[in-house]
């Protein structure tokens, strides 16, 4: 059973609309604010953050009630937040005094370097830009008051926020989990540049922007094209960008605009995938600075400082990456600006999902844009054109073909602030629906399917979505 009262006043919560993953538990933008201040109210304060978030779970825990349903599956949903919460403040409080009594940190390249320190510039200078050290990346000189547990306590509250910024960075679900555990360890080795100076948020996201530059220095990854492959037919288009490494971004991940004060951080515009696909054209610095500047609202100054540079470079850098980024957007969307998905695309979805299970060919064809393109990152497979999609998609969806893959199930996803389908598929000669691929879905001005990127199903529990049905 679903909740169906606000946890904050008991009113009523709104219908999801077919959402899967995890509910909401506020009825409105006052009640998800006033919880937020409440949860910040717990955790500020050095020396009572932890002990508050205790405090705050024993509480929950003496107020569930077993009656009814919907009251106590709400109970149970903010404790359980409030659990993973303490979780990861633990975790954090481990790793960090764990790297309190280690005498060399080895970073992920294997260098033995401390993981808070750069050693030399951490992408080419443009001529003409002169470049100085970022200046919280030292280790820390160990004199710091802060405990592990309160350090802990300090970063959590930023926790999603600076994953979303390192998403963006990145392209990579996975790479961002990992470098949000570093840019904290990173944070407490320079604590001591922080102590008994605001902005937290500011001085976080410093680090983890460097955290990121170092991480895209070790991979050295470009985007290039897909290539034919012999024997297939890829369609008349010209072959789209190849990004190996790009993962989706489930929403339920992010906090809303209520529950984050700072909407630009976490906002879906700049986290649709054919954004994130087109930034990833831009040379590391450049999309830092177009990211701390025009997603993030940071000024000329503060982008300056966080990545090291003259505010003259920093500004060189934006004029130089805004043109390329409007070049690899879609035409018609070139300000990657995108707007909640209407009912009618909602509809389209349903459709294509009914259209897999009932093995519907003609019904799948006709919800396709004529210019639709498929990719299927990490995997070289790509189409351009209906007809060449459809010529690919004909044998597997037909029980008498030699090359029919299986029966279909889909449950519906949001990623990346876009409807997508968790596909779920039944091999012949078993019984049993295992995760296959999550098809993230964009439109056309006539809600057709224009776009579809196809991942494989690791992150599916990320996404709220079981690996078998």
């Amino acid at each position: 059973m679903v909740a169906d009262v606000c946890a904050s006043c008991g009113k009523p919560l709104p219908a999801r609309a077919g959402r899967t993953g995890r509910s909401s538990v506020y009825c409105s933008a006052a009640c998800r604010q006033k919880a937020y201040r409440e949860r910040q109210g717990n955790a500020a304060g050095a020396g009572t953050g932890v002990q508050g978030l205790i405090d705050d779970i024993g509480r929950r825990v003496t107020e569930l009630v077993p009656q009814p349903a919907s009251v106590l599956y709400s109970g149970v949903t903010e404790l359980s937040a409030s659990v993973a919460r303490l979780r990861r403040v633990a975790r954090v409080a481990r790793d960090t005094a764990n790297d309190s009594v280690t005498p060399a940190a080895v970073t992920k390249d294997g260098t033995g370097n401390a993981a808070g320190t750069v050693t030399g510039d951490v992408t080419p200078a443009a001529a003409g830009e002169s470049v100085t050290p970022a200046p919280v990346t030292e280790p820390s000189s160990g004199r710091s008051s802060l405990t592990e547990t309160d350090f802990a306590a300090l970063t959590e509250s930023h926790r999603r926020e600076i994953q979303v910024h390192c998403y963006r960075m990145t392209g990579s679900y996975d790479d961002a989990e990992d470098l949000v555990q570093e840019t904290f360890l990173r944070a407490w080795r320079a604590r001591d540049a922080f102590e008994g100076r605001a902005g937290a948020r500011t001085w976080l996201y410093r680090i983890a922007t460097n955290a990121c530059l170092d991480f895209q220095r070790r991979t050295a990854r470009r985007p290039q094209r897909y290539e034919p492959i012999p024997g297939m037919n890829h369609g008349t288009g010209e072959p789209p960008a190849r990004l190996t490494w790009l993962q989706p971004y489930p929403d339920d991940e992010l906090p809303s605009a209520e529950e984050q004060p700072e909407a630009a951080a976490v906002s879906r515009e700049t986290l649709e995938l054919v954004f994130l696909a087109a930034i990833q054209h831009l040379p590391p610095r450049q999309r830092a600075v177009l990211i701390l500047r025009d997603v993030l609202g940071l000024s000329a100054a503060e982008t300056a400082e966080a990545l090291g540079l003259t505010v003259a470079s920093a500004n060189s850098a934006l004029q130089r990456a805004r043109p390329t980024l409007r070049d690899h957007l879609p035409g018609r969307r070139a300000d990657w600006r995108t707007a909640e998905p209407t009912e009618s695309q909602r509809t389209v979805l349903h459709q294509y999902m009914t259209a897999a299970r009932t093995l519907d060919f003609t019904a799948m064809t006709d919800l396709l844009s004529k210019d639709v393109t498929l990719t299927m990152p990490p995997n070289p497979f790509w189409f351009t054109g209906r007809d060449a999609l459809v010529d690919f998609l004909r044998p597997s969806l037909d029980p008498a073909s030699p090359m029919f893959f299986g029966h279909w199930r889909h449950l519906p996803a949001r990623a990346n602030g876009q409807l997508a389908a968790g596909g779920y598929v039944r091999r012949p000669g078993t019984n049993v629906y295992r995760a296959q691929v999550l098809d993230v879905l964009r439109f056309d001005a006539d809600d057709r399917i224009v776009e579809i990127t196809s991942f494989e199903p690791h992150l599916f529990p990320a996404f709220g979505l079981p690996l078998r049905l």
